[in-house]
């Protein structure tokens, strides 16, 4: 666990771009970990790199209390979508506190994924057993042991296989002609779900043009499972948008004896960067 004063660890590097420390941290915490560390430890990291003082402990309490008397489903979903009255932020989804878990616990407001965050760490400090599920398009809860889905964006509605159907289906503007079964309704690994908020992430600070936190994303991006060539380029694409040409392209030549395959690619946009010097 995260205690309080590692916030600390967190500063932010004017002269490198980033938040060093919490890409590091972050790092580190992925490290021999087998599955990796809780979800409430790893989502915090993550926020850390937009928040370079975030007090990691404040909402790890914040948590505790939301678990305070919860022993069972019901409770849990009355305590989190009734009385706390979490919710989808359906006025700004691409708000990126959206996919912070401090603010998703401070506003109550967030997307799929981040608020099923919420539900599996209270569930889990409560007995209440949960997964995560990687629907494309949509993140679930599952409650283990049922058939049921629990959608925290829908105020903790439980959906039998017709509804999250209907819900993959509008998410992902799928017509009949798509097949649609539980292989589409997969348990989420914690590294998984990590690479799904940064993913929510990326694509949130690219729309909006912020570089620097782009940035510490793709970052922590490359630390897990599932890279290619997008990601290497983004990255270096993002230090020459910094107008650090010579870092990008740097990045890119380091990254050749890790793939190979992509050797061509990554010398072309690593000239292309440095050709920028010029």
């Amino acid at each position: 666990m995260l205690v309080a004063g590692q916030h600390r660890l967190a500063a932010r590097n004017s002269s490198i771009g980033y938040t060093v420390d919490a890409v590091e941290h972050f790092i580190a915490l992925l490290a021999g970990r087998g599955p990796g560390p809780e979800l409430d430890e790893g989502a915090l990291a993550i926020a850390a790199g937009a928040e370079p003082d975030l007090d990691a402990g404040t909402w790890l309490r914040e948590l505790d209390r939301l678990a305070q008397g919860v022993d069972s489903l019901e409770t849990l979903i009355h305590r989190l979508f009734v009385e706390e009255a979490f919710a989808g932020n359906t006025t700004n989804y691409y708000d990126p506190r959206n996919s912070l878990l401090n603010q998703v616990l401070d506003r109550k407001l967030g997307i799929p994924i981040t608020l099923s965050v919420v539900c599996l760490e209270v569930g889990r400090r409560a007995g209440v057993s949960l997964e995560g599920i990687s629907m494309p398009g949509h993140f679930l809860v599952r409650p283990m042991a049922t058939d049921h889905y629990l959608d925290a964006f829908d105020g903790g509605a439980l959906l039998d296989l017709s509804s999250c159907e209907a819900l993959f289906r509008t998410a992902n503007q799928a017509g009949p002609n798509v097949p649609f079964g539980r292989h589409l309704l997969t348990t989420a690994p914690r590294r998984a779900i990590f690479a799904r908020i940064l993913e929510n992430l990326r694509t949130v600070y690219r729309g909006l043009g912020r570089a620097a936190d782009l940035e510490w994303v793709l970052r922590m991006r490359l630390a897990l499972p599932g890279v290619g060539a997008q990601e290497l380029l983004e990255l270096g694409q993002t230090l020459g948008r910094q107008g650090r040409f010579l870092d990008g392209a740097k990045f890119l030549e380091s990254q050749i004896a890790k793939f190979p395959q992509h050797a061509e690619l990554l010398e072309s946009t690593a000239r292309g960067l440095r050709a920028q010097l010029n």
